[in-house]
């Protein structure tokens, strides 16, 4: 007796199909799984057992095998659990008769028949759809999830019997397929309107955030810099729906994902501890799975105290701030994963964190702040585009009841230059002005000689490379943007220059 069910795997973010084959044969009894199996499918074989029982099925006395094809991909984790009894259950048991050609099931089995929720049940519906398959059986508890993929029929199930039954005819309700809903105000933890002062940093921020570009933030300890880092999500842009597709999938992968809500509703703000490894930054582990700069794509990536972090763990970000996207090689394989977020860090001027403040004395000597300082190498902070000083909040403002900015009328300027760059770059294959590359920047950044004389004064007076330059350029253009500008004038070159001016690696 054969029977073949198809099930999915995943290689990074896409899916391939795997097809579950069971043959039954008279024998001493045994069950053996082929086709690259890992620990986890190994096992599986002890959980479809006592599933099928449990469940008040009978389990075959013969010798099974069990052929996950094709035979040369490694299969790995409890995803297929379910394919393998149900194709087991439909070897032995008549009636089940609806055709499976065009179905997929996924599923982790408990020992007495329910289904357990999978990691990567998005990516692989989205795979499945493209691939041509009709409808795909989930666990009831990834449905919240699946159920943003229009174009193909979900079906989620609790147990094992719910599952045999669809198989035998029974007409079983499919999953309403919904829409993306913009995330409402109250759904941000953070608000500018709570931050006093800080006018300058709120400035840069807008900026930062318009153009995609990545800021730094120097000041005393308590100036409140992580407290503006943690407003940025509250001033992003909306989230398009391919962007809220593609960030969910990378947070379905890892198994980070809410299964309340089902996808990934406001942008990432992912701020690791400054003792995370390179491998939990860029990804890796034995499967090659994402790392944290992966699940900080479309979003923001904090570093809290930068220099506090292992240089050799700053030094991985100089690939994907400048791609967009990382490549992560393993023992098993290699796998692609975009990380296109946006780097926000924040540091002390100095060991003792007092170096300029005008309200206690700085402790540290010279060697000391260069030491301190240069612990970010000149390449990662060339990479930086906005530099910035916070400085200490007066008490007058802490006070203040005078009613601050809030973070949506900040949003909406930030949307409005978001859909003028969409507009500029919808033949150029890219969506901010960070992403801008040199051809790009002689097509919208041209100066006016006078301007550009002024710009080849700062240039060799800051000592910039061409890196920086270019950066000061995109930044100009996201000036010009917020100020409805056709051309980058004067006053936005300079400002853009205002933010580049501190040089960490020179004081």
């Amino acid at each position: 007796m054969l029977s073949k069910i198809t099930s999915y795997t995943l290689q990074g973010l896409e899916g391939l199909p795997v097809d579950v084959e069971v043959d039954i044969s008279r024998g001493m009894p045994k069950f053996d799984i082929v086709g690259l199996p890992d620990t986890a499918v190994k096992e599986s074989k002890e959980r479809v057992r006592a599933a099928i029982k449990n469940s008040g099925k009978s389990f075959p006395v013969a010798v099974i095998t069990v052929n996950l094809a094709p035979a040369d991909i490694k299969k790995e984790g409890s995803k297929l659990d379910l394919a393998i009894a149900l194709s087991l259950i439909r070897a032995t048991e008549a009636g089940m008769e609806v055709p499976v050609d065009k179905t997929v099931v996924l599923g982790e089995l408990s020992l007495d028949g329910a289904v357990r929720s999978v990691t990567g049940v998005l990516p692989i519906c989205l795979s499945a759809k493209a691939m041509g398959y009709k409808t795909v059986i989930i666990p009831k508890a990834n449905e919240e999830e699946a159920s943003y993929v229009d174009g193909i029929e979900i079906i989620a199930v609790s147990n094992l019997n719910e599952a045999v039954n669809y198989f035998k005819g029974e007409k079983v309700t499919p999953t309403i397929p919904k829409t993306f809903v913009a995330p409402k105000e109250e759904e941000y933890r953070n608000d500018l309107k709570y931050v006093k002062g800080q006018f300058i940093a709120k400035r840069a921020l807008e900026i930062a955030v318009s153009g995609g570009h990545n800021i730094l933030m120097v000041g005393a300890p308590g100036a409140g810099k992580t407290m503006l880092a943690k407003c940025i999500p509250s001033i992003m842009p909306d989230m398009t729906f391919d962007e809220v597709l593609e960030t969910t999938a990378i947070h379905s992968v890892v198994g980070s994902l809410s299964t309340q809500d089902g996808i990934v509703k406001i942008r990432p703000f992912i701020c690791p501890h400054h003792t995370a490894t390179r491998v939990a930054l860029i990804g890796g582990s034995g499967n090659a799975l994402p790392g944290l700069v992966s699940l900080a794509n479309n979003g923001v990536l904090f570093l809290d105290e930068m220099p506090e972090y292992p240089r050799s763990v700053l030094e991985c970000l100089r690939q994907p701030i400048e791609d967009g996207v990382i490549t992560v090689s393993r023992a098993k394989g290699s796998n692609n994963y975009p990380a296109r977020f946006m780097l926000c860090a924040s540091m002390n001027p100095c060991p003792c964190g007092n170096y300029g403040s005008e309200n206690a004395e700085c402790k540290c000597s010279d060697s000391q702040i260069r030491k301190y300082r240069a612990r970010i190498s000149g390449p990662l902070l060339d990479r930086i585009d906005l530099q910035i000083h916070v400085d200490n909040v007066k008490y007058d403002d802490l006070v203040s009841t005078d009613t601050e900015e809030p973070s949506k009328n900040v949003r909406q300027r930030v949307n409005i230059a978001r859909k003028i760059q969409r507009e500029r770059f919808r033949e150029d294959g890219i969506r901010t002005n960070a992403e801008m590359g040199e051809r790009e920047l002689k097509k919208y950044c041209q100066l006016s000689s006078e301007d550009e004389q002024l710009f080849k004064k700062s240039f060799e007076a800051l000592r910039l490379s061409a890196r920086g330059r270019s950066r000061i350029l995109k930044v100009a253009r996201t000036i010009a943007d917020l100020d409805y500008s056709e051309q980058i004038q004067k006053k936005h070159l300079l400002e853009a220059i205002s933010y580049r001016s501190f040089d960490v690696t020179e004081q």
